[in-house]
């Protein structure tokens, strides 16, 4: 994947910035080494084994790692490493990916990507993947901190281009330090080093299916704007392009209904220890179907303020979202038939509904009763969302399957 140098970001943003070519190959012999990151990968993949025999399979993951990774000493041939294994895993999770609009944006040009957000890794991988088949550089990814809970995590963020968001501070001083030196550090890469940004539209996964942009992330990217600047002359000089990001189906489903239950019956969720590591596992290596990847236009209009500016990324992200079979499904087993929403299904002239049907009920079977509504609704909503925006027309009209 084509990926711009690092010619800046240091001493002020040591502590978020990803890894520089010169910091490669010390983080990879690391990687190596580290006996969690390695007891990691072998209870993933080879559980049994691991429990049984753990001395007879760590030697053998760190060979193959060494193998995959022991070539790659910057940044870039990092990522094209992952890459490669990304299509590879693509052709056995997916059924076929469908990316447009990245064929617009400009070569040697930094744009800010604002996406919505379901995958906590494949959101920012597939947006880098479409950049990477037009050509462009990759981009910076912005990560929260508490999904490193582990040091290895970190080590893989870091070297894949991404940048901590510090959420985990509760000071409210040292809080608003951190801010300020994310949107610093977002415009110094932007204007100085020339390199894209990918960002969330929110904090956290849209786990409802309600895909919002929040204020609060508009206003921080302006927070270092001169006092005398208003927020739309600051806003203005950000290039944002808004990105949808659709999967048919979401690994996760089913534990993201778990814990929206929760929070429901409760008004709490306690996490599990390693519950975000394994969430990052499942959305990579779990089963998605239909996959599309959908660029905006950068934003050019004047905004008085960040509510106006949300609007008008959402609004781009519906638009530009694509209404898989699964969440027109979904949407029917909640609320039934609309002529709106039969107009939205005989569109989709490919897809063959029994099939898709069957699917839906088999994952179905495997949620709590209790659960499925809340399951239902996860897929249904984006479909809700367009019938909010657009009830008297039809949405874009898109391949795949």
């Amino acid at each position: 994947m084509p990926v711009k140098a690092d010619i800046g970001a240091t001493g002020r943003f040591d502590e978020i910035r990803p890894y520089r070519d010169d910091e490669v190959k010390d983080v990879i012999a690391r990687l190596i080494c580290d006996r969690e990151f390695i007891d990691t990968l072998a209870q993933q993949k080879f559980k049994w084994l691991a429990d049984l025999l753990p001395w007879c399979i760590r030697p053998l993951i760190r060979g193959a790692l060494k193998r995959a990774l022991g070539r790659a000493g910057s940044v870039a041939e990092f990522q094209q490493i992952v890459g490669v294994q990304l299509r590879r895993l693509l052709d056995r999770v997916a059924d076929g990916v469908v990316f447009s609009g990245a064929e617009k944006l400009e070569h040697d040009r930094a744009y800010l990507f604002v996406s919505n957000h379901r995958d906590i890794a494949m959101d920012p991988a597939m947006v880098d993947l479409a950049l990477d088949e037009q050509g462009l550089a990759t981009t910076r990814i912005a990560i929260g901190d508490n999904l490193l809970t582990k040091a290895f995590t970190s080590d893989l963020m870091r070297l894949n281009k991404s940048f901590i968001v510090k959420r985990s501070v509760t000071d409210r001083r040292q809080k608003l330090a951190a801010l300020k030196d994310l949107s610093a550090y977002i415009q110094h890469s932007l204007e100085v080093d020339g390199e894209s940004v990918w960002i969330a539209q929110r904090e956290g996964r849209a786990k409802d299916g309600r895909d919002l942009t929040e204020t609060a992330l508009l206003k921080m990217l302006v927070l270092n704007k001169a006092k005398e600047q208003s927020f739309g002359e600051a806003f203005a000089r950000l290039p944002i392009v808004p990105v949808a990001v659709s999967y048919e189906w979401d690994p996760c489903d089913a534990a993201k209904a778990r814990e929206l239950y929760s929070l429901q019956a409760t008004g709490v969720y306690e996490k599990g220890p390693h519950e975000d590591i394994e969430s990052i596992y499942e959305g990579i290596f779990g089963y998605k179907g239909h996959i599309e990847v959908a660029f905006g236009r950068q934003l050019t209009e004047h905004f008085a303020d960040a509510e106006s500016a949300a609007r008008a990324i959402d609004r781009q992200i519906v638009d530009n979202y694509r209404l898989q079979g699964s969440h027109i499904l979904a949407w029917q087993r909640l609320f039934g038939h609309s002529e709106t929403v039969d107009r939205l299904k005989q569109k989709q002239v490919d897809i063959d509904w029994a099939s898709k049907a069957q699917m839906l009920d088999a994952r179905l079977a495997q949620v709590p009763a209790a659960h499925r509504d809340l399951f239902l609704a996860a897929y249904a909503n984006p479909v809700q969302r367009w019938l909010d925006v657009n009830s008297d027309e039809c949405p874009r009209d898109s391949g795949g399957t």
